[in-house]
């Protein structure tokens, strides 16, 4: 006989309950590319009910309006930051969606899945990948040696910017100092209320202060790319989204201005973010198996694409920001969400944008434009069994 298939609705929410007549370990799941089997979440130890409420939770919580996501940007940064202009493309949310994976398999989603959406900084965590593949691939030798050895084009030349490692540009506390893409490392997220000394700020010692900047962000992209002499997109899809079977609907972007020419090649030096606009704009079905294989330890099937020291290394706590990694969140002392594990970490954008990662429990939860990850994990966290 076949396995028996029921839907359960509620609201908005959609869980697919699957009554298989044979067990299948579930540890070892990896989805097959355009597909993703789901499960019934008393099958992976999660109790149904209490997973409805938290799923009708997280669609409680969202924020989907305005749409118009170019003006919430600039509504968000221009009051504070001078002279301020979107450089990339946006697009505007239309609903929010979400998943939840436990072993591998879905147990509930809702929305559409499926629609490509700005996903903001979530994206740095992907950048960061682009490191670890640089050094998994004798591109870099050592994340403690100076930007400048690879950089040579002057925007590490100073006696500052000359102290700078990639450590320091991947934990963000590099405290580059110049401009990029027509914007001055200040004009960032600047501190404190005197306008007129903006441009005159205190410079930190690299490795000694945390400051969560767009700026220097591209600045980690660019450098990058000087490294891998090719577009980053083009190494993400040959080494990480092909791999993993994800669709081809995802775009990474950068500025109208950040073209640059490598090798007599002209290639566009993507952003690491939505702040100024562009971004990886993706869907919360890829963002899940981008999730998956950080949940697997950098493993893809008989595959090890992201290298498991990279995973050890990346979440190792900045002593300058003790919850922040190597661009993905961590849940240190379990400040950040007391309900979790203090071992889970997490990507993270403008708007509610999550890709949540929970090796001890072995789940997986990703958001789209619901802020509360702290409530949604909580709920989620009290819905399992085993």
């Amino acid at each position: 006989m076949f396995p028996v298939v029921v839907r359960l609705l509620s609201g908005l929410c959609t869980l697919l309950l699957v009554l298989p007549l044979i067990s299948v370990a579930a540890q070892d799941y990896y989805p097959p590319r355009a597909e993703w089997e789901r499960k019934a979440p008393e099958d992976v130890g999660v109790d149904k009910d209490k997973l409805v409420l938290a799923v009708e939770l997280a669609q409680s919580r969202a924020v989907v309006e305005p749409t118009d996501l170019a003006q919430v940007i600039t509504d968000s940064f221009s009051p504070r930051e001078p002279d301020f202009k979107i450089l990339g493309p946006t697009r505007e949310r239309v609903g929010s969606a979400g998943l939840v994976i436990r072993r591998g398999y879905i147990i509930a989603e809702w929305g559409d899945i499926e629609r490509v959406d700005m996903t903001f900084s979530a994206v740095k965590s992907y950048l960061s990948t682009m490191m670890a593949l640089a050094l998994r691939d004798g591109l870099v030798n050592d994340l403690n040696a100076p930007v400048a050895n690879w950089v040579r084009d002057g925007k590490f030349a100073s006696e500052h910017n000359k102290k700078i490692t990639w450590h320091h540009l991947m934990n963000q506390t590099s405290d580059w100092q110049g401009t990029l893409w027509g914007v001055p490392d200040w004009a960032d997220r600047p501190q404190g209320d005197d306008r007129s000394q903006w441009p005159n700020r205190q410079l930190h010692e690299p490795g000694s202060f945390f400051k969560y900047n767009d700026v220097r962000i591209n600045l980690a992209a660019y450098s990058l790319l000087q490294v891998w002499r090719r577009p980053l997109p083009e190494i993400l899809k040959r080494e990480i989204m092909d791999p993993i079977g994800a669709s081809t609907t995802w775009r990474w972007h950068g500025y109208e201005n950040s073209w640059v020419t490598l090798d007599g090649q002209k290639m566009q030096s993507v952003s690491g973010g939505g702040h100024f606009g562009g971004g990886l704009f993706i869907s919360a079905l890829d963002h899940a198996r981008m999730g998956l294989l950080f949940l697997r330890n950098g493993r893809w099937q008989q595959r090890q694409i992201v290298p498991a020291d990279w995973i050890r290394a990346m979440r190792q706590p900045t002593p300058a920001q003790p919850d922040y990694g190597y661009m993905w969140w961590l849940n240190t002392n379990r400040e950040r969400i007391p309900a979790a594990p203090e071992g889970v970490f997490w990507a993270a954008g403008f708007g509610g944008n999550y890709i949540y990662v929970d090796q001890d429990n072995d789940l997986l939860i990703v958001l789209r434009w619901v802020p509360a990850l702290a409530e949604v994990v909580e709920a989620v966290q009290s819905a399992i069994t085993d």
